[in-house]
């Protein structure tokens, strides 16, 4: 059977210095110099955001378990990305105009395939099949641009706004704002290949938030899953965990191929894989692991380096942002 593979890419940065804190900052355009009300202001992939008030002004605080970097966004804007937040603080930040290209903007290209067409293959890749994707709903599809490229058998998308994903299975509303997006097929649309996309994204509880549901379902989704395999894998708790490794269908010690070492005494690991394994979860779900690099960096709460570098195929590289948990779920606030 043909695996797939898949790959998200998250814009992640470790900083390894510092407290909690609060980071402050004002938001302006960068021609009038005007506030900009109502901006975004967001760490990648958390439940941590923020708008600005009417001076364009913004305070937000997080914790030393954050390592995602600070997004700032606002529609008809250029998003900026801040690292160093840890170093500095009380920032100017200046919002630049996007020039979007009328000629790249054909919503109804005549591509060989009809936008509804392309947009099933788009929900089916995008937010999954299971049942947590189907539980999945685009609010703003029409800022989807969808191409398909017969030639080299590839759907590529990009969206004008951030997609807006109302996640009824997991009481999330999700803010993804989608950079890349790219399907190869094998030999037609009905065999995928490989799946990429690349973007940040913010979570919200729905507003009509049932507290018992998403309690069950966040929970169902986040054991067996690759945020729950990476912090089980830097406390080196791996079959406390249920998750066991097997080689050409044989079980073998996951020390023996996974290598933990703790970097200049600090909270950080490093690890490394000698060789692709597979990864059973509960004796049921199995997957796939491959480091492309040497090594990577993983901290306490699951947060790792190299995420273009690590490949996962089987029920973990199935998972999509249908079963996806922001990096703060389950962490002390």
């Amino acid at each position: 059977m043909h695996s797939k593979l898949f790959v998200i890419v998250l814009f992640l940065c470790f900083s390894f210095k510092g407290t909690s804190q609060t980071f402050k900052g004002i938001v302006l355009d960068s021609i009038t110099n005007k506030p900009i009300e109502t901006a975004s202001v967001y760490f990648d992939n958390t439940t941590l955001g923020v708008v600005t008030n009417t001076k364009g002004q913004f305070t937000i605080s997080y914790s030393n378990a954050i390592k995602s970097p600070l997004i700032i966004s606002f529609l008809g804007y250029k998003k900026q990305i801040i690292t160093d937040y840890r170093n500095t603080n009380n920032v100017t930040i200046l919002l630049k105009e996007t020039q979007e290209n009328l000629e790249e903007v054909i919503v109804n290209a005549n591509d060989g395939l009809t936008r509804k067409q392309k947009l099933r293959l788009f929900r089916k890749e995008f937010l999954g099949s299971s049942n947590f994707g189907n539980s999945c709903t685009i609010l703003n599809e029409k800022d989807i641009i969808i191409r398909y490229h017969k030639k080299d058998k590839m759907l590529t998308a990009y969206a004008l706004a951030p997609i807006k994903i109302k996640n009824e299975a997991l009481q999330y509303l999700v803010n993804y704002d989608l950079t890349y997006f790219r399907i190869y097929f094998d030999k037609d649309i009905f065999d995928t290949k490989s799946v990429t996309f690349i973007g940040t994204s913010y979570y919200q509880n729905l507003k009509d938030f049932n507290t018992q549901k998403a309690f069950k379902n966040r929970k169902k989704t986040y054991t067996g899953s690759r945020l729950e395999f990476m912090r089980a894998l830097y406390s080196e708790s791996l079959e406390d965990n249920k998750y066991e490794i097997f080689l050409n269908n044989l079980k073998v010690n996951p020390w023996d191929f996974f290598i933990v070492r703790t970097k200049n005494n600090s909270a950080i690991k490093e690890v490394s894989l000698n060789e692709p394994v597979e990864i059973t979860y509960n004796l049921i779900e199995d997957s796939t692991i491959e480091f492309l690099v040497p090594k990577i960096l993983v901290d306490l709460y699951g947060n790792f380096t190299n995420v273009t570098k690590i490949r996962f195929s089987g029920a973990m590289g199935n998972q999509r942002i249908g079963e996806l948990l922001p990096f703060d779920f389950g962490l002390p606030d």
